[in-house]
C-alpha cells in the first residue's frame, strides 16, 4: 500500500511588545508628561515556500500470473482448468513446474514424477480426448506466505475418450509456488470422492451414527 505523503509547512511569527514606565510627580512639581512607548515588531511574512509534494512511486505493472497474493494463484489455477477443458498439452504443462522434482498423485492411484513425464503422458492421452466438460466447486485458496499457496476443490469431469463417453468426479489439492514472476504447480493430488469400499481398511471405514435411545 502506498503511504500518504505529509507536507510540512513552515510559519515564522514573532511579536514583541515593549512598554514604557508610567511616572507620576508630586503635587509640588510640574507633572512630567506620561509616555507609553509601544514598540511592536512587524509580523514576519512567510518567505519560505511550501515544500512541493513528492511524486508518488509508480505501481509496478502486473500480469495475470504476476499479481500478488491469491489473485495470481487463482489466475494460474484457472489457466490449468482451461488447459484441461481444451485438452491442450501446451496450456496444461505451462502451469506445471518444469523440474524433475514435480510429482503428481493421480486419480487412478499412480504417481507421475518429473515435468517431462507429465508432458509425455499428456501428449499420449490428449489427442484421444474430446468434448471435455469440467465443473469445479468449493474452491479454496490458502496462502503459505508470499511465495506459496494451496488450492483445494471438488470437481466433476465428463468427456469422450476414443469415442466412448466417460464421467468421473473427485477431490483435488494443488500446491503452487511463485517461481520468478509466475505461479507454478509443484504438486497435485487427485482422488475419487467415492472410493471403493473394498479398498478401505476397517480402521478407516466410517461408523454409522448410534441410534438415539427411545424416549420412555
Amino acid at each position: 500500500m502506498l503511504k500518504g505523503i505529509s507536507l510540512l509547512f513552515a510559519f515564522a511569527l514573532t511579536c514583541g511588545v515593549v512598554c514604557g514606565q508610567n511616572s507620576n510627580s508630586s503635587t509640588t512639581t510640574t507633572e512630567r508628561p506620561r509616555t507609553n512607548t509601544n514598540r511592536t515588531k512587524p509580523v514576519a511574512t512567510e518567505t519560505q515556500e511550501t515544500a512541493a509534494p513528492k511524486p508518488a512511486p509508480k505501481k509496478p505493472a502486473t500480469t495475470a500470473q504476476d499479481t500478488a497474493g491469491s489473485d495470481g494463484v487463482l489466475a494460474a489455477f484457472n489457466a490449468l482448468l482451461d488447459g484441461i477443458r481444451h485438452a491442450s498439452v501446451k496450456e496444461v504443462t505451462g502451469i506445471y513446474w518444469n523440474n524433475p522434482r514435480l510429482n503428481l498423485f493421480n486419480y487412478n492411484g499412480s504417481v507421475t514424477k518429473g515435468w517431462e513425464q507429465v508432458r509425455k503422458n499428456r501428449e499420449s492421452s490428449y489427442p484421444e480426448i474430446k468434448d471435455v466438460k469440467l465443473d469445479v466447486r468449493d474452491v479454496s485458496v490458502t496462502m503459505l506466505g508470499p511465495d506459496g499457496a494451496v488450492v483445494t476443490c471438488q470437481w466433476t469431469q465428463s468427456q469422450t475418450y476414443k469415442g466412448a463417453p466417460e464421467t468421473a468426479s473427485g477431490r483435488m489439492t494443488l500446491v503452487l509456488k511463485r517461481i520468478g514472476t509466475a505461479w507454478k504447480a509443484i504438486h497435485l493430488h487427485s482422488s475419487p470422492d467415492t472410493p471403493n469400499p473394498a479398498s478401505i481398511p476397517p480402521s478407516e471405514q466410517q461408523r454409522p451414527s448410534p441410534s438415539p435411545s427411545p424416549t420412555p
